[in-house]
């Protein structure tokens, strides 16, 4: 089987994964677009908020040189830390990159425009699983960028390969006190909370306070006992540069940062035997964007085949794109592909869904857990 084909089918899995999210109530009083632009249209500067090491500042330039513009970009390490600067207005930003629930959130609070498709045409180089997702019915208001999975990396060369594929290496005393103060955790409440939760055998997206309070109990735990730090940006350098043994991360930021390590296969990254998150990420045009037809113009160009292709062979996280499929290199495909990165098979992945009112509690019992 072709590369391309087999990569396809895995896109179907990540999208077929996004199929429950909760959309709630929305009407259009007060929602922002879409932007008169025409195609290839500037208006202006750009400037993108978007997670650490997820765009090659080498793309930037070339967008920036081939359209006479200055782009900017700076990073957030949560979908949480994001949301509070974006909804109070005034930002700055014109490009935004919230995930799949996230989406859900702003697109209620009325905090992302409708997307002028006309000027967008390479939205058609989407996979068809890609093309109308449940958290933004029809991608009106944010296009797929990249998916892959969140889960552990380990470094064998000292802990071995003898080990449970388990989030027990992080939750359980009596397998992660070895490892005591060599292991971090995304500074991420969903996230973090989510792997508790599946260790615990219930839903990332639990609704049971009970049910959250025993996960935030698991997390406060290892931050007492075993945790050297909870962090987004640096998981995968401290795993690579020694720090750490185990570190909790996203696929992609993990396996780039093996291929710099002296020898890389002295480090595994799987999502533990009791499932995991699979998410979609999308990139959508903040309400108030100071330049909204350079925005569209650059989702336009990172959606082409070469651009696609650039992105995911720079940051190694799976593309939705799939005129981009056949320029990816072959150690990302080998890497995506690989049967060992799920030990609890295709069915234990599950994605975030916004859980409505009951979100706060997430960062309540992260902030409490954190100690």
């Amino acid at each position: 089987m072709k590369a391309s084909k087999l990569l396809r089918l895995l896109a179907v899995v990540a999208a077929l994964s996004v199929v429950a999210a909760a959309c709630g109530d929305s009407d259009d009083e007060g929602v922002v677009g879409p932007a008169d632009c025409e195609l290839n249209e500037t208006d202006g500067d750009l400037a993108i908020f978007n997670w650490a090491e997820y765009l090659d500042p080498e793309e930037l330039d070339a967008f920036a040189a081939e359209f006479g513009v200055r782009v900017t970009m700076d990073s957030y390490d949560s979908n949480e830390a994001m949301q509070p600067i974006i909804s109070a207005g005034k930002s700055g930003y014109d490009l935004i990159v919230p995930s799949d629930y996230m989406v859900t959130i702003l697109v209620q609070a009325k905090v992302l425009q409708v997307l002028n498709k006309d000027a967008i045409p390479n939205m058609a180089n989407l996979l068809d699983e890609f093309q109308d997702m449940s958290f933004d019915p029809g991608n009106v208001h944010a296009v797929p960028y990249q998916w892959g999975t969140s889960g552990l990396a380990v470094n064998t060369a000292v802990v071995g390969t003898d080990f449970d594929r388990s989030w027990s290496l992080v939750f359980d005393p009596a397998v992660a006190d070895q490892y005591s103060g060599r292991i971090t955790l995304l500074n991420d409440p969903r996230e973090t909370l989510g792997a508790a939760l599946k260790y615990l055998g219930y839903s990332l997206s639990t609704t049971s306070m009970e049910e959250l309070n025993e996960a935030g109990d698991l997390v406060s735990v290892a931050a007492d006992t075993n945790v050297l730090a909870f962090d987004t940006d640096q998981a995968d350098e401290l795993l690579v540069g020694g720090e750490t043994l185990i570190g909790h991360g996203y696929s992609g930021d993990m396996f780039v940062q093996f291929l710099e390590a002296d020898d890389p296969s002295d480090f595994v990254y799987f999502v533990p035997k009791e499932g995991g998150t699979i998410w979609v990420d999308t990139i959508g045009i903040v309400f108030d964007a100071p330049h909204p037809c350079t925005a569209t113009t650059f989702i336009n160009w990172l959606l082409s085949a070469e651009h696609g292709a650039a992105l995911s062979n720079w940051n190694y996280y799976a593309t939705p794109n799939e005129a981009a499929l056949d320029g990816l290199d072959e150690d990302l495909v080998a890497f995506l592909t690989d049967p060992a990165l799920l030990p609890g098979g295709q069915e234990s992945l599950e994605q975030l869904v916004d859980t409505g009112d009951f979100e706060t509690n997430y960062s309540d019992v992260f902030i409490r857990a954190k100690g």
